[in-house]
């Protein structure tokens, strides 16, 4: 897979791209990604990328033709349109059922916008899609491209050691990842559940299992809505329901 990002701040990105995980997957070709600076294709003598919206009102937006060429040079260099996103908090809600869904595409690009955001024609000309990481506004699209295209690396054949690494995670399965603990056995007072000592092995996917269901039930309730159950699971949920009903009384 390949990733591109188009930013005003190729370097910042770099920085977060090229470390841990996926730096290593990087390195031995896992996943190909690419930084590009829109700058690059300003146009006039002082390299502006941005100007004051028509109607007025506070602040400056990136303007359409740098982008645009931007745009037109990374598809000249793969030789077809990237499915291209647009971070904004406009944009549906990032799930991991839609990070799974774009880690099957050959290339994904990120246009980050800055200021106040970008002219809308841009939007109308060439994005695919607009996600958000959030019901909330941070300077820039950077921090949000990178957290997706983090989430899309990791579902990459290559880039963890082995799926298990992600499919028991928090939200892949719809549900919370169980407690986890490593030695010493005992800390500050504090023992590690004997499930997780015996070594028998259902023992511990069962307690995991059960422990998965009890953390999204506390926590998450909205989940199990559309999480994968099985008779036991429902089993389970309905002790802990009548149990904490029973609390209750």
């Amino acid at each position: 897979m390949r990733i591109d990002l188009l930013t005003l701040f190729p370097e910042m990105c770099e920085t977060v791209l090229s470390e841990s995980i996926i730096g290593r997957a990087r390195k031995k070709g896992a996943v190909q990604i690419c930084c590009h600076q829109i700058r690059d294709f300003a146009y006039d003598k002082h390299n502006r990328v941005d100007d004051s919206p028509f109607g007025g009102g506070m602040g400056m937006l990136l303007k359409a033709e740098p982008i645009a060429l931007c745009i037109d040079d990374l598809i000249d260099q793969l030789g077809e349109k990237p499915h291209l996103i647009y971070m904004s908090p406009q944009g549906k809600t990032l799930t991991q059922q839609r990070v799974k869904e774009l880690a099957k595409y050959e290339n994904i690009a990120f246009l980050c916008g800055h200021y106040e955001g970008i002219d809308e024609r841009i939007i109308d000309e060439y994005i695919d899609e607009e996600i958000s990481i959030g019901d909330y506004v941070l300077t820039g699209g950077e921090l949000p491209a990178l957290v997706v295209a983090d989430s899309v690396c990791r579902m990459i054949d290559g880039v963890l050691s082995d799926d298990e690494c992600f499919q028991e995670e928090s939200h892949f399965n719809s549900l919370l990842e169980y407690p986890q603990y490593t030695r010493p056995a005992v800390w500050r007072g504090r023992k590690v559940p004997d499930e997780l000592m015996t070594g028998h092995h259902q023992n511990v996917q069962k307690w995991r299992r059960e422990q998965s269901l009890l953390r999204t039930a506390e926590k998450r309730p909205d989940m199990l809505k559309t999480a994968e159950l099985t008779k036991k699971d429902k089993e389970f949920l309905t002790k802990l329901q009548n149990s904490a009903k029973n609390n209750e009384i």
